[in-house]
């Protein structure tokens, strides 16, 4: 082959997008894994070096990307608003991840299958509650990092990034605000180049995903098939209870009293966009489209509450991250305790702030939670390949939670121009901008 010929084929290559790559190299993998049988463990050192690069991105994916969440999070805009919407956020994430947690329990997905021979995987004492919260705070910071330990290191960069944002705001030192605005903008270049790293992994986690499955099924055989299915039912699950009941029956019915297929219609576009393009930052333009167009919520709150919530919103990420813990535990065949569980949520809410709105988002918060926990990253490489179906209905979750929780603040507010709107209730036939509608009684 030419060297012309070989850069297009390679253009050609790269214009299919990175997901859709893994999701091939997934079932490609699974395939040879069944038709080659035990020989195709021959493969799992490139599998190996797949979950190599991925450990190796852990605490700097921590550091880097939850100081620019942070300093998207402005201490003049933590009043009352503010408050409220970083509260609901947090509440909602940790909701979430009980949900998932509570049905991945009940479903167990992952059951039957267990991972290669050759994988190690000691399971660590497991400290009490009084040792978790005590863990959270670090002696050694430098050390907490050196060690892998994430709740520790997302402790400490979070107090370390509102420090300087709070010194940045209130100090009239211009050297000291400049040396605060330099630290960020190093921190901007070195998350655009931990992203590039990301990309790289990524890149190679084609052949990595692929080495792993054929290895999974080399071992496994087509036993192997029913736990992913079991995995995705338990997301799928999951996702519908909690948009069902906490956003419609609990935001939406409950705190503002407005019909929660009026909210749905409204929020249509946005739903049906995350779902295409599985990015809650890029879907943002549709998303505040919707609530301004549709929901009639004034752009004070919207404006502040949507483009945070595509930062530090991530209720699907975060159940997500409860239903793969239960799996990864179960493919090691051992059982989470109620202390180790209670970990998947602190680590799912927390690690949210820092979690940015794009496509496999999941993915890197998920080598933060089985690392915390101490179980084999080598789940990572085996929920890849099934990811573009799973992240497309996080990525629904995330921005329907965006517009409740926005819709609850404005309400709140009294943000909501019905008025000049058409909040329309189907099950009455009248505006919810009515009075009759309105008042929910």
């Amino acid at each position: 082959m030419s060297t012309s010929s070989f850069r297009l084929s390679w253009r050609r290559y790269r214009a299919i997008p990175i997901v859709y790559r893994i999701g091939a190299a997934f079932v490609l993998g699974s395939i040879v894994g069944l038709l080659v049988g035990e020989p195709a463990t021959v493969l799992q050192p490139l599998g190996d070096i797949f979950v190599r690069l991925l450990s190796m991105i852990v605490i700097p994916i921590v550091i880097f990307t939850l100081l620019m969440g942070i300093r998207r999070i402005s201490p003049s805009t933590l009043g009352k608003v503010g408050g409220q919407v970083i509260a609901l956020y947090a509440v909602m994430s940790a909701i979430a991840v009980f949900i998932g947690l509570a049905v991945a329990n009940l479903v167990n997905p992952g059951t039957g299958m267990t991972l290669a021979e050759d994988v190690e995987f000691e399971p660590a004492d497991t400290p009490d509650f009084a040792e978790v919260l005590i863990g959270i705070v670090p002696e050694n910071p430098i050390g907490a990092m050196a060690e892998g330990d994430v709740l520790a290191t997302i402790f400490f960069v979070i107090v370390f990034g509102l420090a300087l944002l709070l010194l940045e705001e209130s100090t009239e030192d211009e050297a000291v605000r400049s040396g605060v605005e330099s630290i960020f903008n190093i921190v901007e270049a070195g998350t655009e180049a931990l992203f590039k790293i990301v990309w790289g992994v990524m890149e190679y986690g084609v052949i990595g995903v692929f080495a792993l499955m054929a290895a999974v099924f080399g071992e496994a055989g087509a036993d192997a098939i029913v736990p992913f299915a079991m995995l995705i039912a338990a997301l799928t699950a999951a996702i519908l209870i909690h948009i069902g009941v906490v956003y419609l029956g609990g935001l939406i019915i409950v705190l503002t009293r407005q019909s929660p297929i009026a909210f749905l219609a409204g929020s249509k576009d946005a739903i049906v966009t995350a779902l295409s393009i599985r990015s809650s930052s890029g879907t943002l333009p549709v998303t505040m489209a919707n609530a301004d167009d549709n929901l009639r919520i004034n752009e004070g709150i919207y404006g502040f509450s949507l483009p945070l919530g595509a930062t530090i919103n991530m209720d699907g990420t975060a159940m997500y991250q409860g239903v793969v813990a239960i799996f990864a535990a179960n493919l090691v065949g051992v059982q989470l305790t109620l202390v180790e569980q209670v970990t998947v949520v602190l680590i799912a809410v927390l690690a949210s702030i820092g979690a940015g709105g794009v496509p496999g988002t999941g993915l890197i918060m998920l080598t933060l939670v089985l690392t915390q926990l101490g179980l084999p990253l080598e789940v990572v490489g085996f929920v890849a390949g099934v990811d573009p179906i799973l992240d497309r209905l996080r990525t629904m979750t995330n921005v329907t939670g965006d517009l409740a929780v926005t819709t609850v603040v404005a309400h709140w507010n009294d943000a909501i121009d019905f008025n000049g709107g058409s909040w329309v209730d189907p099950t009455r036939g009248l505006e919810i901008g009515d009075d009759t509608a309105a008042s929910g009684d």
